[in-house]
């Protein structure tokens, strides 16, 4: 049967919003216990609900926890490693109260760490329990009234019976607490204002002893100009670690008390530490790890002979890997993607490469012929340089388009800003281009992925570097012909969201724009958010208040006047990173000049929406925006949204 012939956007899709969140299970943070295998699912469908889930030896997959709580933690806000396993028990924080709880494997959970005044004062992450099981070391994150939050180390009795000690403190951050094999050392990662995790952070050992306690702690690497990524004990008790110091996030070994290279390459192993709980390799046996490494944004994962520092790469199906652990024989543990495998978490045998798939994120076949495969493109742009995407060309095997016809595009500008977008199969990429629409997403300077120096391109340049990449990107394909230059749109969550207002503020190129959750004050920013990010402008665009007026001058606000297009802003109310006020200062700002907008507001959603029914609406909710500003029709059962000014 012949493609029926039908305008670019009007295209009607088998991937509806619904199918979005059906598919939008995450899968994270792989542990393997006893046996037996546990990753978090987040749920879309239970209002964002992360729940923990084992995998027993025979293949039977089980929740781990009951359906009234929920395993995260709003440690630094974005949370992760919100739990661990110790024989067969978890140990988790629920969101609910962000106490820890114990649950033995067939009872219910039990609290043990106080009640807290205020509720959910004192957050717990990034935990791991010593091999005598005396005791629980994670990073504890305290908030006390009219006071920056402190964040330290702390030994928590894991029966509840005793009190919580601190024993690391000082400085503002911590993460990665890590014992050794034997219990007798604990590493861990530590970092001062005003440098974010991947600008520099330090690597320490100290003794642990038997009361929970550390002694005789010693600096092992890093500094402020150097970046160190997860560290782990081999079975042997060799301490290895990630650091950037070549400007690459490359695997160094601690032998002898010296650092000695393990994988020297032009690629990635680490990744920005937006959340606890990170795992980019893991060990098979002491002279073996497997590693993953992003080369060009696309992801590897190879096998390094310790001893001769060689590695190999395995064939497998994936090209995204968001979680790795071993057996510490032969067998890996992966959550991983590739652009034609939604989410799963898969079982790996090392000698044969063979994949066995433990639960995929997507239940739903798709014909492949409706997916669109990511091309990725290096394009010119600013100051001679190149910079980095993927694009995403209409494609829809019931629908043409007229022959003179050019669609419309979609930039996307990925979060962070200090982050990537990857080449995993997304459905909410696929929602556009199945209906017609290209897309271009853009790692702009300043993402991860592609060394040091690419990420310390944004450094004071936020609001200029990556507005412009994505400027060029969109340029760059109008140039080619594959898309329609007069019906271009730009997009993004939280940063992303800036870099749109910016885009649409500053120049005068998109048709259309749709922030989510975006920041539109530079200056509210800096005075109104959490600790994590507070010292983070600092970097993107300088030291504040001493940098005011530069940051006034970043801030899309102060020149809406300069708008020349729609806009649709979606906002969650209870959002403690970007808070509404940034959305609503905007939307004054659309109302005076009468230009047309929409705001959808959320009032259970905070920075990231987690609920079905509200990651539904806000899509379509777009959808239908472009819809009405680029003069197609949509071929979709949708609410309309109420447009101001149109």
């Amino acid at each position: 049967m012949s493609p029926a012939k039908a305008s670019y956007g009007s295209w009607k899709s088998p991937i509806t919003s619904t199918l979005l969140t059906s598919a939008g299970i995450g899968f994270s943070e792989l542990h393997l216990s006893s046996g037996e295998l546990y990753w978090l699912e987040s749920r879309p469908d239970e209002a964002g609900r992360v729940a923990i889930v084992r995998c027993s030896s025979d293949g039977k997959i089980t929740d781990a926890i009951p359906p009234a709580f929920n395993a995260r933690t709003r440690a630094h806000e974005y949370g992760g490693g919100a739990y661990c396993v110790f024989g067969h028990t978890i140990f988790f924080s629920n969101f609910k109260d962000q106490r820890l709880y114990r649950q033995e494997r067939n009872g219910e959970p039990q609290a043990i760490t106080p009640e807290q005044t205020p509720p959910r004062s004192l957050r717990y992450a990034d935990s791991r329990v010593t091999p005598d099981g005396e005791w629980i070391i994670c990073v504890r994150e305290r908030h006390e009234e009219g006071r920056e939050a402190s964040n330290e180390i702390v030994s928590v009795p894991p029966n509840g019976s005793g009190e919580v000690r601190v024993i690391a403190g000082g400085y503002d951050f911590y993460s990665f607490p890590r014992i050794s094999p034997d219990g007798r050392h604990l590493a861990w990662t530590c970092w001062r204002h005003p440098q974010m995790p991947w600008d520099g952070t330090e690597l320490w050992v100290g003794e642990l002893t038997s009361n929970g306690s550390i002694a005789n702690a010693r600096h092992v690497a890093g500094s402020a100009s150097e970046s160190i990524f997860q560290p782990e004990w081999s079975p042997d008790g060799t301490l290895y670690f990630v650091s950037d110091r070549t400007g690459w996030w490359n695997l160094y070994a601690e032998r002898r008390e010296k650092v000695v290279p393990v994988l020297e390459i032009d690629a990635e192993i680490g990744v920005p530490q937006w959340l606890f709980g990170y795992s980019r390799y893991a060990f098979l046996s002491n002279r073996r790890a497997a590693c993953v490494y992003d080369k060009n944004g696309m992801e590897h994962l190879a096998i390094i002979d310790l001893h001769s520092n060689q590695r190999e790469i395995l064939p497998v199906p994936y090209t995204v890997f968001g979680s790795i652990t071993s057996d510490g024989d032969d067998t890996l543990f992966v959550a991983a993607a590739s652009p034609t495998k939604a989410a799963e978490v898969a079982a790996l045998e090392v000698r044969g490469a063979k994949v066995r798939v433990l639960k995929r994120s997507l239940n739903v076949e798709i014909d492949p012929d409706y997916f669109s495969q990511p091309q990725p493109i290096e394009f010119p742009t600013s100051g001679g340089l190149k910079a980095y995407a993927l694009f995403y060309p209409p494609k829809n095997k019931e629908f043409v388009a007229p022959e003179a016809e050019r669609p419309p595009l979609l930039v996307i500008c990925h979060g962070g800003p200090t982050s990537a977008t990857t080449s995993a199969l997304r459905l909410a990429v696929q929602y556009w281009t199945t209906r017609g629409i290209a897309v271009v997403d853009v790692n702009y300077g300043g993402s991860s992925g592609y060394g040091r120096s690419y990420r310390e391109r944004l450094n004071g340049q936020w609001g200029i570097v990556d507005v412009e990449d994505c400027i060029n990107a969109a340029r760059y394909l109008e140039k080619r012909g594959d898309i329609d230059g007069k019906r271009m749109a730009i997009r993004g969550g939280s940063a992303g969201g800036y870099t749109t207002l910016c885009a649409l503020v500053f120049h005068n190129v998109f048709a259309a724009g749709a922030s989510y959750y975006g920041v539109a004050d530079l200056e509210t920013l800096a005075r109104d958010t959490h600790k994590f990010e507070s010292r983070y402008e600092d970097g993107l665009v300088g030291p504040y208040p001493a940098a005011a007026e530069l940051y006034r001058q970043r801030s899309p606000v102060h020149f809406a006047d300069q708008l020349s297009c729609p806009v649709i802003l979606l906002q969650g109310l209870e959002d403690k990173v970007v808070p509404p006020s940034q959305a609503e200062i905007m939307i004054r700002a659309l109302r005076a000049r009468r230009l047309p907008f929409a705001y959808v507001a959320f009032a259970t959603e905070a920075h990231g929406f987690r609920e079905a029914a509200n990651i539904r609406r806000s899509i379509e909710a777009e959808f239908y925006f472009y819809s009405r500003i680029f003069g197609f029709t949509v071929s979709d059962q949708i609410q309309p949204v109420e447009i101001e000014n149109l």
